[in-house]
């Protein structure tokens, strides 16, 4: 079992920059693909971005390629999520996620709300 627990999210004007970080514990010794999803009101949960188990490969939705950056630092079991240029399309609870299956994530955390402002 691996639990997640992502960092406080936040209030930010349209254009600002927010960074979500993820600290993973249990059998960290195993390294999970990891990612992050999200779910804006109204809306189904969406793929964000993903990170390889050493972090040498990445891959993006659309719609925030060039906008946001995920990376891992596995000496201290975290992922984290660098959000620039944010819109209000943005807003969303987002979710650290780990483990892909062919049924969705195998590992979800609890989620934090973003919120960007027009």
């Amino acid at each position: 079992q691996v639990q997640l627990v992502e960092s406080e999210g936040g209030l930010v004007q349209a254009g600002g920059s927010l960074r979500l970080s993820c600290t993973a514990s249990g059998r960290t010794s195993r390294r999970y693909i990891m990612g992050w999803c999200r779910q804006a009101p109204g809306k189904e949960r969406e793929f964000v971005a993903r990170i390889s188990g050493a972090g040498g490969s990445t891959y993006y939705t659309d719609s925030v390629k060039g906008r946001f950056t995920i990376s891992r630092d596995n000496a201290k079991n975290t992922v984290s999520l660098q959000m620039n240029s944010l819109k209000p399309e943005d807003t969303a609870v987002y979710y650290c996620v780990a483990d892909p299956s062919s049924s969705g994530w195998n590992y979800w955390g609890q989620g934090t709300q973003v919120t960007v402002s027009s």
